[in-house]
């Protein structure tokens, strides 16, 4: 699905990185990203082993394997960003507890609409958040 998720995008515009889980850890999703020249953050599977070094996206996977196994996948994940992934999903499961699908047709309220949800999920993660007052030096 990778593949054609990126073919969606203009060929002219710039993709800086791609943050995916482990099951887009394949040669055709490596290749996608390596072809659209960004940078590929996939972890590598536990059971996964050395590919043969025979394109630039094998290279670039285990180089990712190596760093994974030396400094341990925890370190890998905040080295390279990939916990914020993490972050990212969580709200967007926040946005699909007001519903599956935008009820909007006109793409001007689509962009109305989903702006109102994540007002108010801005607002409720402000209203959950504690206030901390100092009360002594």
């Amino acid at each position: 699905m990778l593949p054609e998720l990126l073919d969606q995008i203009a060929a002219g515009e710039d993709i800086g990185m791609v943050i995916v889980d482990g099951a887009c850890d394949t040669r055709r999703c490596d290749t996608a990203i390596i072809d659209r020249h960004a940078t590929a953050i996939i972890p590598v599977r536990k059971n996964g082993r050395p590919r043969k070094e025979d394109c630039p996206a094998a290279c670039a996977r285990n180089e990712t394997l190596r760093a994974t196994r030396h400094c341990g996948r925890t370190f890998w994940k905040r080295w390279t960003g990939y916990h914020v992934r993490i972050r990212i999903e969580a709200k967007v499961r926040y946005l699909k507890a007001f519903g599956e699908r935008i009820s909007a047709r006109d793409p001007d309220r689509q962009t109305a609409e989903i702006q109102i949800l994540v007002a108010l999920m801005n607002r409720f993660s402000a209203l959950g958040t504690a206030e901390i007052v100092r009360v002594a030096w």
